[in-house]
């Protein structure tokens, strides 16, 4: 056998009747540049570790099991498990249980509505060591560019955030955000620090269907995270044959389980308003366990400040009849094996120093955080960097926001806890929208990046009884979104967006409640628990005037287009199912 390197990757070659054949092709990424060869020492016990911390009760992820033994940790790494080792520094844990960093298997760290370098000071204080996010939605507003604002954030942060690059900007043909990447654009990212693979690959159709343009960017890499809402059947085979492992999109648990057995990679999304963890843990079990993980994908500051992120993943688990042991391998060992990262996912030797201690005598409490070995300080932020937003949306005119037209017309139906839609059908007079009575209301999408673009449709399950909502996130284009009862407030919401440069947004009679979102209009330089007292007002007052619990999260996929059934855009409405547009009346 031989084996060849290239930037990033290590090939491997087997060598048959003299023809090198290509076997396979992973990441071997480790974070942390100390050579293996300084651990050795310390890990002979001829040299002291850097710390050693006695008295730990354990979680090994390869066994499920506890083992009661002190850690020794040298440059950033474990050099070894047992009692024999000594440090320049000493911690008594006193018998608390230690376990591996979590690990966030899929994540929009932009969907937080926090500065990235804000939203990992918050998940690490939840024992979140490591995140693999696609920033799809940073890149779909500001591009190249965009994703080099993500690249460079991540240095220097109490979480390593890896990068899966984003395959579908825009997400579809059809759309039109701040920016598209070709797989030549892409092609300048492989190699570079923190990049694994190819993030969430939403063009089923595409990949269905030949479609050159994502086939070349299937190409970039043998790590490939899938995105495919409810396929099945021969369609889901053929998804899977072009290599792709993945899927965080399951909410039923017959989908997951036949996207199990097919050999897919399941991350168990539990986010503000995906919850798909009660209905899909109970496939959750030893045998099944390397194959699936927790991911957050969509969660806000507020559910992040208040509720956690892997740590509340791992209890409501436990609350739904898993055993610990068992979430623990999907937290940790799991998704590292998932994403090849061999540095990390358990503490044994070589691997990086990433643990939280927990409380004792609850179930899953995180008490402190260690990265690579250090205490992570609850008090140590650096101030969020920003990148500034395009935001050339034009308000809308009375006239702009006039619909026309007397019979069947297509009705969004918001599906409780789910981003899925549902295609509704009513008979509609444009003169009695909105329709209180029967909870239709409008909804417009005006583009951020054209003047004057936008679409009307109507909308089933806000609840909004008088005032509107609005957003300037809005996936994945993140185009301008707003819902109301009547159109004065629409018009004042948007204004109040388009004033600030981006932000989130309620009207009532005579007020204006506004989120700003000064990092491309997506996130919030400000402090996380600001941000989160701020959404919760927004959550607050849109409730008083009727709207559903956690509207803004629903609000920000209404324009989603690769989710099933029924989206709105800046053209109007879209058959999501089909991938067309289609008009309001049918």
């Amino acid at each position: 056998m031989n084996l060849t390197y290239h930037t990033g990757f290590h090939a491997v070659l087997i060598r048959e009747k003299n023809i090198l054949v290509p076997f396979r092709t992973i990441p071997l990424l480790m974070e942390d540049p100390s050579s293996p060869e300084d651990l050795i020492e310390p890990a002979l016990g001829h040299i002291p570790a850097d710390t050693v911390f006695t008295n730990a009760c354990i979680y090994d992820p390869f066994t499920c099991g506890w083992i009661e033994t002190d850690l020794a940790v040298a440059s950033g790494r474990v050099v070894g498990l047992g009692s024999h080792y000594r440090g320049r520094n000493t911690c008594d844990l006193k018998g608390r249980r230690v376990v591996p960093g979590l690990i966030d298997a899929h994540v929009h760290i932009e969907s937080s509505l926090l500065a990235p370098a804000e939203y990992a000071q918050v998940v690490a204080m939840h024992g979140t060591t490591t995140v693999i996010a696609d920033p799809h939605e940073i890149a779909n507003v500001c591009g190249e560019e965009g994703l080099e604002f993500m690249l460079k954030e991540r240095e220097g942060l109490p979480v390593d955030i890896f990068i899966m690059l984003p395959s579908c900007v825009p997400a579809t043909p059809l759309d039109r955000g701040g920016a598209e990447l070709s797989a030549k654009d892409l092609l300048r990212f492989i190699g570079r620090k923190g990049v694994l693979g190819l993030g969430e690959v939403m063009n089923v159709p595409g990949v269905l269907k030949h479609d050159p343009e994502v086939w070349e960017k299937l190409s970039l890499f043998t790590l490939r995270d899938g995105h495919a809402p409810l396929l099945s059947g021969p369609e889901l085979n053929a998804y899977i044959c072009a290599g792709i492992q993945s899927d965080h999109e399951c909410t039923r648990r017959e989908e997951a389980g036949e996207k199990l057995i097919r050999g897919m990679f399941i991350f168990i999304r539990e986010g503000s308003t995906e919850k798909n963890l009660h209905e899909l843990i109970t496939l959750a079990n030893p045998c099944t366990a390397p194959r699936m993980a927790f991911a957050t994908d969509d969660r806000h500051a507020d559910m992040l400040v208040h509720e956690g992120h892997i740590d509340d993943c791992i209890r409501k688990s436990l609350q739904y009849g898993l055993d610990l042991e068992t979430a623990l391998r999907m937290a940790t060992l799991s998704a590292a094996d998932r994403f090849c990262l061999i540095d990390r996912g358990a503490l044994a030797p070589g691997r990086q120093a990433d643990f939280c201690v927990l409380e004792t005598g609850k179930p899953f409490i995180v008490d402190r955080t260690f990265k690579s070995g250090t205490l992570v300080n609850p008090a140590s932020r650096r101030k969020p960097r920003i990148i500034a937003s395009p935001m050339i949306a034009r308000i809308p005119t009375p006239g702009d926001l006039s619909i026309r037209g007397t019979g069947k017309a297509r009705v969004i139906g918001v599906v409780p806890h789910q981003i899925l839609t549902d295609n509704l059908e009513y008979e509609v007079d444009s003169a009695g929208i909105p329709d209180l009575d029967r909870d239709i209301l409008k909804v417009v999408v005006c583009s951020r990046y054209r003047e004057g673009i936008r679409g009307l449709g109507l909308v089933h399950g806000f609840g909004l009884e008088r005032g509107a909502i609005a957003g300037s996130v809005s996936h994945d284009a993140h185009n301008l979104v707003a819902v109301g009862a009547d159109d004065r407030a629409i018009r004042d919401v948007l204004a109040g967006i388009v004033q600030a440069g981006g932000g989130m947004a309620v009207a009532g009679p005579g007020s204006l409640d506004l989120l700003p979102l000064d990092c491309a209009g997506l996130m919030s330089s400000l402090p996380a628990e600001d941000v989160a007292e701020r959404l919760h007002t927004l959550n607050t007052r849109a409730e008083e005037l009727g709207a559903i619990p956690g509207a803004f999260m629903y609000l920000s996929f209404l324009a989603l287009t690769v989710i099933p059934h029924l989206r709105i855009t800046e053209r109007g409405m879209f058959d999501a199912d089909t991938f067309q547009d289609v008009p309001l009346f049918m």
